[in-house]
């Protein structure tokens, strides 16, 4: 595997760690089940903070993958949203779905902070 791989492989986990693991933070602070009620308030700030995490994971794992192009932020976009629609199809019936809804309100979020990421490298053309 080349050194290109390994660091779009590293981007995207380090993407996804920034993501996942504050967003399972935020719930473990705040004491509230991801998969069960939740005031309409709270709601509403997990999901911006979803979206500032996709965004910085988006950012940050796209500078670690050090590409010149995007695929860094679509395959972590991707994967947040494969990950809620999994979630959802695994719980029919069965307790809240909003903070999945939220992530994948969430996920393009890590598209726009990979491209971001590149226009502060001068790496998006003036179209």
């Amino acid at each position: 595997m080349n050194s290109t791989a390994v660091k779009t492989i590293l981007g995207v986990v380090l993407g996804d760690v920034i993501f996942a693991g504050g967003s399972v933070l935020m719930f473990y602070l705040a004491k509230v089940d991801p998969h069960g009620p939740a005031p309409l308030n709270f709601i509403v700030i997990s999901v911006v903070a979803g979206i500032v995490l996709a965004f910085a994971g988006g950012f940050a794992g796209s500078a670690l993958g050090a590409r010149s192009d995007m695929i860094c932020g679509m395959l972590l976009t991707v994967i947040i949203a494969v990950a809620a629609i999994v979630s959802m199809a695994g719980r029919p019936g069965q307790g809240a779905l909003w903070s999945q809804t939220g992530a994948l309100i969430s996920a393009p979020a890590a598209l726009i902070g990979d491209w971001l990421r590149m226009k502060k490298q001068g790496l998006v053309s003036r179209g």
